[in-house]
């Protein structure tokens, strides 16, 4: 379904490749921001288009500039998506239609799944148009959901090959297409190599074409942390992240309660905004918790290290939500490892391959109160063995997580599927 219409004759310059998101930047998926512009410090030629609209400005508080130019949709753009759908079949040939309505009507997961979709698919017949026009060679999407579905669309109009990547949220439970996305894409990255054995078993035909490259942190940009002060009472605990269900914040406030009741002295920094923040909030105040538990709210990236640095013990007590959504591997993990913080986290998807009992950290079942209790008091009556799991967590980081390295990597597969 290639375009039939002449869109000029522009000599072609350097292998160009189109990132698709919902929103970009976005201050809770700060390693998208870093792979970014790694890719383009190391030489490739992205550009990054979003499905909705800017954020407001003081959402982006603290995080780094996109190196990349970032094209943004959403309702500004409802008009000229809407111009592109009226000449789809003109553009691009008599299949056209048959085409998108076969990649719309599906039994998606949910009605919000839907509504995504259906915009994604618009919006990707617009963007089959701009990126012929743009000379875009390689389409990629970093997510399996929306993303990968507008890329889908844009790739089979245009005859862009398109590839995807899949996490956490966007593949736990698939979104109703993923099957067919992963086999009309290219190439497949996973993050994990649960993830990978995952989407494997589900289309063995296509498992040749899922490749593990995990998420980086800029290691190169980590001051190194200053020497750890003794661990004593109160104990400094942090949690960091998206006050949502799957983070599993409620089951951490839980494990303060009955660390309060048996006369551990510590004090949890809980650090984050969604839409649980009034609900933890009234669990603090059921369980008496005001004086040893802060809802801090937002925090700007740029002010995590500070956080870590003052923490003895960084916790992360994900859980698996009832429709099957997770964590993937939290980037806060990393981090806090990369400034040599102790890790308390809990065996959800990709989590046990970076914090190894007895290794790494202290690895507890999720939506187990007790047993995160019992983690969190032995690490910090322990402090040179929690000290030595942090050292052997940092190296483990500097192997398999470095941005340089991994997205090094990714480069290459870009570079080998545009062949």
């Amino acid at each position: 379904m290639a375009g039939t219409d002449d869109l000029g004759g522009n000599e072609k310059m350097a292998s160009r490749v189109a990132y698709v998101l919902l929103w970009f930047p976005e201050p809770s998926q700060t390693f998208i921001l870093d792979e970014i512009n790694t890719l383009r410090q190391q030489g490739l030629d992205l550009e990054v288009y979003t499905l909705y609209g800017p954020r407001p400005p003081g959402r982006l508080t603290g995080l780094a500039p996109c190196l990349a130019p970032v094209f943004h949709l959403g309702s500004a753009a409802l008009g000229v998506v809407l111009r592109d759908l009226g000449s789809l079949r003109r553009r691009w040939g008599p299949q056209a239609g048959p085409f998108l309505k076969r990649v719309l009507v599906r039994r998606w997961r949910s009605l919000e799944t839907a509504g995504e979709a259906v915009w994604a698919g618009l919006a990707g017949v617009h963007l089959a148009r701009r990126f012929v026009e743009a000379h875009i060679d390689h389409i990629h999407a970093p997510w399996a959901d929306g993303p990968a579905t507008a890329a889908w669309v844009a790739s089979g109009l245009s005859g862009i090959p398109f590839s995807f990547a899949a996490h956490a949220h966007d593949i736990y439970p698939p979104d109703g297409a993923l099957t067919e996305k992963l086999a009309a894409a290219v190439g497949m990255r996973t993050i994990s190599e649960a993830n990978r054995g995952y989407l494997a078993s589900m289309v063995p035909a296509e498992a040749g074409k899922i490749i593990k490259i995990p998420i980086g942190i800029p290691l190169g940009s980590t001051e190194k942390p200053p020497p750890p002060r003794p661990a004593v009472p109160p104990y400094r605990l942090l949690a960091l992240g998206r006050l949502v269900a799957k983070k599993g914040f409620s089951v951490l406030i839980e494990a303060c309660r009955l660390l309060s009741a048996r006369g551990f002295e510590f004090h949890l920094t809980l650090a984050g905004d969604g839409p649980q923040r009034a609900q933890l909030s009234r669990l603090i105040r059921k369980l008496g918790l005001e004086d040893r538990v802060d809802l801090v709210g937002f925090v700007p990236h740029r002010e995590v290290p500070r956080l870590l640095c003052d923490s003895d013990l960084f916790i992360m007590p994900s859980v698996i939500t009832p429709s099957g959504d997770r964590d993937g591997i939290p980037a806060v993990i990393l981090e806090a490892l990369a400034h040599e913080v102790p890790v308390v986290a809990t065996e959800v998807s990709g989590i046990p391959e970076v914090i190894r009992p007895a290794v790494t950290g202290w690895l507890v079942p999720p939506a187990d109160p007790e047993a995160l209790a019992r983690a969190v008091a032995e690490a910090c009556a322990n402090p040179s063995e929690a000290r030595r799991r942090a050292l052997a967590g940092r190296d483990l980081v500097a192997r398999e997580f470095d941005s340089a390295k991994n997205y090094s990597r990714l480069k290459a597969l870009f570079e080998k599927l545009i062949g």
